[in-house]
């Protein structure tokens, strides 16, 4: 992917932040950027010498003065508070900034209220409660469609995937529609760019999953020939997927309420700039305060341009999935999934009598039993 004029600087310093986790490999990372590693260790040693700064062709804003006094913090507070953050998340970023003397949460709070700046019955919505993650990046992805909403020409259909454990903005992208070839095309960018997760939970809506059964889709096919295992969330419940679900909460309430937009591309230009606030200067409250960019590092597991062949265990009994999406076994036809139509699968039998699971690389898509008429 090129350095593209629009977000060159965010990239450069996404670029550097990447590069300088301990492990990361640079030649691969100027790789994923799509820019030379003559230029990637340039960014470096530039970052190094100035930091962000030296990362960009104009100025930046700087750091307050020690000696600040009451009325420049109030305005600082006021400044962040325009991003639609509470009193914990505005204290993290002031000190991230460099402020010192910087009030408690409570106190900042107290400074909203008095401006009139806190609607009391919004706030109670945002009370935190404890979620489940995963311990590693790249271990589970979550993604999903948000709503959709207008824009002057069109609708927009934000795709938004996060990373479980360090709840990293991996992609948004504004789509103008559902299609499996829009999403497909996005996650290819995300990929190239990050790396492929072990795994990845989804909804059962169209193009992850085929309804309530969870029928894989053409879409899911894919990802599992890449070597990502397909989770679905149950049907009915969206907290499933809960940290995309409160990513999609926040996206709403600091960007999509407060701004309007023309169109798709201006949509993309406005999610690339906030996902870097989100990644890199957003405090985050399940993280202790932390970015979600200071916990994340890329997966090793490049993204490749041709899909690998499919491929079994010698002795593995391998059926072609035939029209219909059915396979042929002891006499029978049972069915496996319109999405398989034309590749093998592989039939594992169990320890339980007349029972066969069936793989597709390497991830169970089905549980025959046969006795039973059920699955023909």
């Amino acid at each position: 992917m090129s350095w593209k004029e629009v977000n060159r600087m965010s990239l450069r310093k996404e670029f550097v932040l990447l590069a300088q986790k301990e492990g990361s490999n640079v030649s691969e990372l100027c790789r994923r950027f799509g820019i030379s590693r003559k230029t990637g260790y340039k960014w470096i040693q530039r970052h190094q010498e100035g930091g962000e700064k030296n990362l960009e062709d104009r100025s930046r804003r700087p750091k307050s003065s020690p000696r600040q006094t009451a009325p420049k913090m109030v305005e600082a507070i006021e400044t962040q508070r325009g991003k639609g953050w509470g009193g914990r998340k505005i204290r993290a970023r002031l000190i991230a900034l460099g402020h010192e003397n910087v009030p408690a949460p409570s106190t900042i709070t107290a400074v909203l209220r008095r401006r009139n700046l806190v609607d009391e019955e919004e706030s109670r919505k945002h009370q935190p409660y404890k979620r489940f993650a995963k311990e590693n990046a790249n271990e589970l992805w979550q993604i999903d469609y948000k709503g959709d909403f207008p824009t002057l020409k069109q609708r927009c259909h934000p795709l938004s995937v996060v990373d479980d454990s360090t709840r990293f903005l991996a992609g948004l992208s504004a789509c103008g529609d559902q299609r499996r070839e829009t999403a497909q095309a996005c996650l290819e960018e995300v990929f190239r760019r990050y790396g492929m997760p072990l795994a990845m939970l989804m909804d059962n809506g169209s193009p992850w999953g085929g309804g309530e059964a969870c029928e894989h889709t053409r879409l899911s096919v894919w990802l599992m020939r890449l070597g990502i295992r397909t989770l679905h969330g149950r049907p009915y419940h969206p907290q499933t997927q809960g940290k995309v679900e409160r990513f999609h909460r926040t996206l709403k309430g600091e960007l999509l309420n407060r701004e309007s937009f023309l169109d798709l591309a201006h949509c993309q230009r406005r999610f690339d700039e906030w996902r870097e606030e989100y990644n890199y200067e957003r405090p985050h409250e399940a993280l202790g305060m932390a970015t979600p960019g200071s916990r994340y590092t890329p997966s090793p597991r490049t993204f490749p341009e041709t899909l690998p062949a499919i491929e079994y265990a010698p002795g593995s009994l391998v059926r072609k999935v035939q029209h219909g999406g059915r396979i042929a076994f002891h006499n029978r036809e049972y069915r496996v999934g319109h999405a398989f139509i034309g590749l093998p699968v592989a039939l594992h039998p169990t320890e339980k009598d007349g029972i066969v699971e069936v793989y597709f690389c390497r991830q169970k898509i089905k549980t025959l039993d046969l006795h039973s008429r059920e699955n023909s």
